[in-house]
């Protein structure tokens, strides 16, 4: 079974960082796109960072420049790098990543962690 493991939000003040993991756990053939989504209050859940196989990126327009994303296939390991972060960053934010776990191409996602930023 496979199952995302965040970790790394909390409460920073503004300009502040703050690095999001995800770590893939259980039985992967393989591991495809890699993704942060979030969530603010209100708010309809938007794709933040995206990146492919390959280490292709793409950035939701108001992140980039702040924001990047990274993986690392060894440790089966997706992570976001949030700088210059601001109270419209605030949201919760999902893992996704699309792999297959014996079922085919599946997108699976992480339990969601909380990011605040607030002077």
């Amino acid at each position: 079974q496979v199952q995302l493991v965040e970790s790394g939000g909390g409460y920073v003040h503004p300009g502040g960082s703050l690095r999001l993991s995800c770590v893939v756990s259980g039985r992967v053939f393989s591991i495809y796109d890699m993704a942060w989504y979030r969530r603010a209050p209100g708010k309809q859940r938007e794709l933040v960072a995206l990146i492919s196989r390959g280490g292709s990126t793409n950035y939701e327009d108001s992140v980039k420049g702040r924001f990047t994303i990274s993986r690392d296939n060894a440790k089966r390991t997706v992570y976001l790098q949030m700088n210059s972060l601001k109270p419209e960053d605030t949201a919760v934010y999902y893992c996704n990543v699309a792999a297959d776990g014996g079922l085919g191409y599946v997108n699976y996602w992480g339990q969601g962690t909380q990011v605040t930023v607030s002077s």
